[in-house]
């Protein structure tokens, strides 16, 4: 008896402790290009000046408002702001940037300049770190960090594209003026954004390389000039096989700062998805981002 009521006891008392409050983050708005744009805002309780900034961009068709809410987390427990910009809508109604899909015809949208241009107007706005600000993101928002990696922008320390692609115009046109540390995660069995690559553009996005291929531009711009690769143990039961690509050794990220590392994170059998079921995505993002902290 004495035992159960001490068990009661208990359990009352974590009823009246208050759960943690979820991490939500905030609508603002801006104009840009005589538009009014939007994004979503996440700053840590407590954020110290100039705390890092990481941008995540959604995919194609999707939205910033609740988008992978688990960088949130992450975000909370390790202090840095994050900011998810809300894409414009194509003719055909699909939200996205501006990468040169024959749908985006259409659009004369530099998104580049919108999402350097908004990196920098929160580091005024809100004192965030102008030299730890980081670009992630999935499909059309990871082709963006390719194309950012190709532009030669100093914006962003570091970038981390999921299922992302280079694509043909991107890599033919190329005149890369920097090195910048660079991670990829994709699947091999992906339909949307092919491993193989589309070469020829008959799947509707365009030309563009295969994953592969596209990693080791990157190398190449880089210099790494060492390999590693490693077979990453299994999440869970029903997770995919992960082998981590790794290239390190490359040219300083900046004058007197660590060299450039490359990652491509292969997920055997993976579909078009952030692989949450494989990895630890977003810690995997922020832990490469982390170690280009100054």
């Amino acid at each position: 008896m004495k035992r159960l009521i001490s068990l009661l006891a208990v359990w009352m008392l974590l009823l009246c402790i208050p759960a943690a409050a979820q991490p939500k983050c905030v609508q603002e708005f801006f104009r840009y290009g005589g538009r009014e744009r939007s994004y979503q805002l996440y700053i840590p309780e407590n954020a110290p000046a100039g705390m890092p900034l990481v941008m995540v961009l959604h995919g194609y068709g999707g939205k910033a408002e609740g988008y992978r809410p688990e960088m949130l987390e992450v975000a909370r427990e390790e202090g840095f702001a994050v900011c998810y910009p809300q894409g414009r809508k194509n003719s055909v109604g699909k939200t996205g940037w501006n990468v040169g899909y024959p749908a985006q015809a259409d659009l004369k949208d530099d998104d580049c300049a919108l999402v350097t241009y908004l990196a920098k107007l929160l580091q005024r706005k809100y004192g965030f770190s102008k030299e730890n600000t980081f670009l992630t993101g999935m499909s059309n928002g990871g082709e963006m960090c390719y194309l950012l990696a190709w532009s030669g922008d100093k914006t962003f320390t570091a970038l981390a594209s999921v299922a992302g692609l280079t694509m043909k115009w991107i890599y033919d046109g190329r005149m890369p003026r920097r090195p910048v540390p660079f991670l990829e995660i994709h699947g091999t069995a992906d339909k949307t954004s092919r491993w193989e690559g589309d070469p020829a553009g008959q799947y509707g996005w365009g030309a563009y390389l295969s994953v592969p291929s596209a990693v080791d531009a990157v190398v190449t711009l880089d210099r790494c000039p060492a390999y590693e690769r490693t077979e990453l143990p299994l999440k869970g039961p029903d997770a995919r096989h992960v082998i981590l690509h790794r290239y390190s050794g490359g040219l300083p990220a900046w004058k007197g700062g660590p060299s450039c590392e490359v990652r491509l994170y292969e997920v055997v059998d993976g579909k078009h998805s952030w692989a949450m079921n494989d990895l630890d995505t977003c810690r995997e993002i922020w832990n490469f981002f982390s170690q280009y902290l100054r």
